[in-house]
């Protein structure tokens, strides 16, 4: 074997080679795994190619492993998957494979091992290592997927652009290859990618973002994105992302290309926080500014309420890429809504109140918050960056300090409206709202305590303004 095993790889690939033998088929390990072990990566992912019936030596294989382990067969794809251990086992008989043009799915019929190999969707991917009797252990690399591993370079086998038409979701599989391997996509296979961009829109968009989700989790996501826009494929995905891009200049006056500015902010956050959500909200934060763009002679350029704009975009946004429209889109919102608000804290005297309200609205994800704030600091100035950091310190020990004697984090009120309804023989009503609001609005603004005495009392005197009076009983 051209790379070193585990004991539990060894036995597995002892038991496939024995059941391949056994079937006379011939069989090999083949893609990710390959490329993944020639790396010194571990991949609890392996694909096994037989040269014939892929799901007849899969039910072999399940029936010689100890203990017999459930088997799970894709009858139309010709595939089998095989959970053993913490090893994943995938059995696939060697095939042609193509595409129609406005089609998402597949043709397939048999094929050889090399046409397997060749329909694959880079050199790095289409290395297999035998199984076989007579060669055990041998690499087969047709398309100098070796060379390419050491080059760090993304190459197809085939033609680019008869690559990515036949599967263009390889398009983005080509990025994110770069983006997390760190490796340089070949010229000539970008250049297909380029030709080939708009092929993109046959691709259900579950998939699409799977890939997305992928290079946010790179060390420097910046290095993907650039590369979807480069190639096309960007305006495609999250057009809302390429309108960012651009300086418009007047009366001598220019703003930042706030798609540059977004992708800096994005690998700060990386560099802070492996949160995918937190990736996914410095992504998004500024996708409010195209609409809410003004120049003012005094001012220039300005922005105002392109954050409230873009929470507000998101759930059609994370809808159409399929993304969850539960407490992760609130969580992106609410970070995406609030991200201007803590720098607006460094630029006056911070109040009590001011922090207080952060708190509240902010709840348990004000650290996150306090990353992407910091992280949105991507002046060329090292004088600016430092002092704007040391007031967000400054900002930092306030909340620190504001909430250890409030205990806003999650915080509310103590008086709940049913104590509202109950005192005051009230049903739901708009009445019911403001007593409420008035009781929060009072503790965040330090005019009472978060104490339930005090919560209390002030609410008997809020209604007593309003002409309400507690039931006789209280």
């Amino acid at each position: 074997m051209i790379f070193s095993l585990s004991p539990s790889e060894k036995k597995i690939f002892q038991v496939v080679r024995e059941s391949a033998a056994s079937l006379g088929i011939p069989c090999y390990v083949v893609g990710g795994y390959v490329r993944d072990k020639l790396l010194g990566r571990a991949s609890p992912d392996i694909d096994f190619l037989a040269v014939g019936n892929g799901i007849a030596l899969a039910q072999e294989v399940a029936g010689r492993l100890y203990p017999i382990p459930r088997i799970s067969v894709f009858q139309r794809f010709g595939t089998a998957q095989i959970i053993h251990g913490e090893f994943d086992l995938e059995f696939v008989g060697a095939r042609k494979e193509s595409y129609r043009e406005d089609s998402r799915k597949p043709m397939v019929e048999d094929g050889s091992l090399e046409d397997d190999l060749r329909r694959r969707d880079f050199t790095i991917n289409a290395m297999a290592v035998s199984l076989n009797d007579e060669d055990f252990g041998q690499l087969i690399d047709l398309f100098d997927g070796m060379k390419h591993l050491e080059m760090k370079l993304i190459k197809t086998p085939l033609e680019p652009e008869r690559t990515f038409s036949d599967d263009p979701l390889r398009m983005l599989r080509a990025v994110r290859f770069a983006s997390q391997l760190e490796y340089t996509i070949d010229a000539f296979t970008f250049r297909g990618i380029q030709q080939t961009a708009d092929r993109i829109s046959i691709i259900s968009m579950e998939r699409i973002c799977t890939e997305l989700e992928k290079i946010l989790c790179s060390r420097q996501p910046s290095t993907g994105f650039k590369l979807l826009h480069l190639a096309g494929l960007l305006k495609y995905i999250l057009p809302e992302l390429t309108a960012l891009e651009g300086v418009e200049y007047k009366d001598g006056k220019g703003h930042k290309d706030n798609f540059y500015h977004t992708l800096m902010v994005l690998d700060n956050v990386a560099a802070k926080s492996e949160n995918i959500w937190l990736r996914w909200a410095a992504l998004f934060h500024d996708i409010g500014k195209p609409a809410t763009k003004r120049f003012n002679g005094k001012q220039g350029w300005t922005f105002h309420g392109h954050d409230l704009l873009g929470a507000s975009m998101l759930p059609r946004i994370f809808k159409r890429l399929r993304l969850p429209g539960d407490h992760r889109l609130k969580y992106v919102q609410n970070l995406v809504r609030l991200h201007l608000r803590p720098i607006s804290l460094t630029k006056e005297e911070i109040t009590d109140s001011a922090i207080r309200r952060v708190l509240f609205e902010a709840g348990e994800d004000v650290d996150d918050l306090m990353i992407l704030c910091e992280a949105d600091i991507t002046s060329k100035k090292p004088e600016k960056v430092r002092t704007i950091l040391e007031n967000y310190q400054i900002v930092r020990s306030r909340m620190l300090e504001i909430e250890q004697k409030d205990q806003l984090r999650n915080w509310q009120p103590p008086i709940d409206g049913q104590e509202i309804m109950d005192t005051f023989g009230l049903k739901p009503s708009l009445q019911v709202g403001q007593i409420k609001t008035a009781i929060r609005e009072a503790i965040l603004d330090g005019k009472i305590d978060n104490d339930y005495q005090q919560a209390r009392t002030f609410m008997l005197e809020e209604a007593a303004r309003m002409g309400l009076k507690p039931l006789q009983s209280i």
